[in-house]
Parts: structure tokens; sequence; C-alpha cells
């Protein structure tokens, strides 16, 4: 899950006829009952209250100790292999997200975790499903998946005291081959993610992440969502440093045994942004698609690791 930027969002404005493809708007749809997670897996500190552990923006980042970023890559990376699960379900036609969330719960608590997003600040489900025009925390429901779909998936779970975080779009059904608009948006969108992550290591400023996904969406003109950002994490799901997606003057060194998450979300058409009146689901303004690709990253004392892998 992303961490929002102020309070940027305006409510309750319609989409107007989608940039690129003509195709049916998005609708709110069915959202089913909170599923319970058993006490067998260990719970977060919001999991009953609904309300997470606070830490200012203006407190140091932490720097983790070596046991605590073994217990960061098993988090991180057994949300990789439940994303690579959802994702999987995804490209089926015909599958509604509320079955993606279903499964992927599923999953997750019989590995021994508690999926992330249960009851953060109230949210629904165990995962947010984003589908064309919705750039992030869309809530699963019943709307089935239809061919041509761009799905944002993001995954986090709590395991052994860490959250572990990330995200990644697929196209559901075929392989794309009529939509180059689509294919480019997560095409460039991971290219993004992928040049932020390489920008990164001990002793770099944090606005290079924000600087090197710029540079991306402007060569492929795309638009970078300004109001989420990344975020450090571990035994608070979001922490600081908050990472820019876009050209910033953000300064903060980077520090072996930082982690945090860089997860930028590129759109076509404008930047703007709303959000329904869930208060969760943001959607584009002009109905432009946006995609979104996030891992959480280790500062090392040579360089950066990727640990949202499997």
């Amino acid at each position: 899950m992303r961490k929002q930027l102020g309070s940027l969002l305006r409510k309750g404005l319609a989409t107007s006829a989608p940039v690129g493809l003509m195709r049916t708007p998005v609708a709110q749809g069915v959202v089913s009952a909170m599923r319970a997670v058993p006490r067998t897996v260990q719970w977060p500190e919001y999991a009953t209250t609904g309300e997470p552990r606070y830490i200012s923006e203006n407190a140091k980042p932490r720097q983790y100790t070596e046991a605590e970023i073994v217990k960061a890559r098993r988090s991180a990376s057994l949300a990789r292999k439940m994303l690579e699960y959802a994702c999987a379900l995804a490209r089926s036609p015909g599958i509604t997200t509320e079955e993606i969330d279903r499964l992927t719960h599923e999953e997750i608590v019989k590995h021994g975790a508690y999926p992330s997003p249960i009851n953060y600040r109230g949210f629904p489900k165990a995962i947010c499903t984003s589908v064309n025009e919705v750039v992030c925390h869309g809530i699963p429901d019943n709307r089935p998946l239809v061919n041509g779909d761009i799905i944002s998936i993001d995954v986090s779970l709590f395991l052994d005291g860490m959250h572990g975080d990330n995200c990644a779009t697929v196209m559901c059904g075929g392989d794309g081959s009529g939509d180059a608009a689509g294919l480019k948006l997560i095409d460039a969108t991971k290219d993004a993610l992928d040049e932020a992550v390489q920008a990164c290591g001990p002793g770099v400023c944090l606005t290079q992440i924000g600087e090197a996904i710029h540079r991306v969406a402007l060569r492929n003109d795309l638009r970078i969502v300004h109001e989420f950002c990344g975020h450090g994490t571990g035994e608070v799901l979001h922490m600081p440093p908050f990472v820019r997606h876009f050209r910033n003057n953000f300064k903060q060194p980077l520090l072996p045994g930082m982690v945090f998450t860089i997860e930028p979300i590129l759109v076509e058409g404008s930047r703007r942004v709303s959000t329904w009146d869930d208060g969760w689901t943001v959607i584009t303004l002009d109905g432009g698609r946006g995609a979104q690709f996030e891992h959480e990253v280790l500062i090392t004392p040579h360089g950066a690791e990727v640990i949202t892998k499997c």
C-alpha cells in the first residue's frame, strides 16, 4: 500500500471519456465483508483497532540490524511469491477481483502471515486491485476482469514482526499485441522502478530516485501521480524515509540498513486524480489508465539490494 502525501485528492468526481482505447469506465462493484485472519498468525498493531502506529515524517529513518534484516528479507520474499500468485490469477478473463483477493488471502494465511491491508484504517480486503483508470487502492469486488484490462495488484503482508510490500501490473487475457499503448505504459512503469533502484546506494541522496523516475516518464510521454509515495517499512508499514517519485528537493542520504519501498505510478493523459466515495479507490479524472510497480530496497554498505524477490 502507498503512503498518501497530504490531503490532495478531491472526492466524488466522475471520469470523463477514457483516454486512448474506447472502453467502459470501471464502476464500483459489490464488496463482500472483511475476512477474518486466525490468531495462529501474528497480527500487526492495527488489526483490532484499525489504527496503525504513527511515525512522524521528520523522524530519523530506521537502520536495521542484521537480525532484523533477516526477518525483513523473509517477509519481503513471501510478499513477492504471493504477488506472483495473485498476478497469475489476474491473467484469466472472467475472474473477479473478489476471487483473486479470496484466494490470495487464503494463500498468505496458509504461509503463516497476516495480509497487511486488512483493517489498515478500515481497509476491508487482503490486497489492492486497481484496474485501468483506477491507479491505486482499488478494493476487490465482484467485477469480472475482461480481456485487455490493465490491473495493478498490491500485496503486502506481516510475517515475523515485519511487513513485506510490493506491487506489479499485468494485462488480463492475451499478449496485448493489439494494445501498444497499454504495453508501453506497463513496460515504462517497470523501467521507471528499475532505473530508480539502480540509482540507489549508500550516500546517495533520496532525490535521485525521483529524478530517475522523472526521466523515464518524460521519454515515454507519461505522467507521474504525485499524491502517493514510497516509504520505509519493517515493523511498521509506513515510516520514514518517504520516497517521492517525481523530481523534488527532499534531502536525505541513503544509509546502510535502511529498508524502503519505491513504487511509482505512471499514467496516460493527465496526472490529476480523485477518490471514490469509498474513501480508498483513486482514479484519473480523464480516464487515462495507470500502472504501478513496487519493490522493497535494502541499502547495503556497497549498494542496494531488492529484497522483494523470490
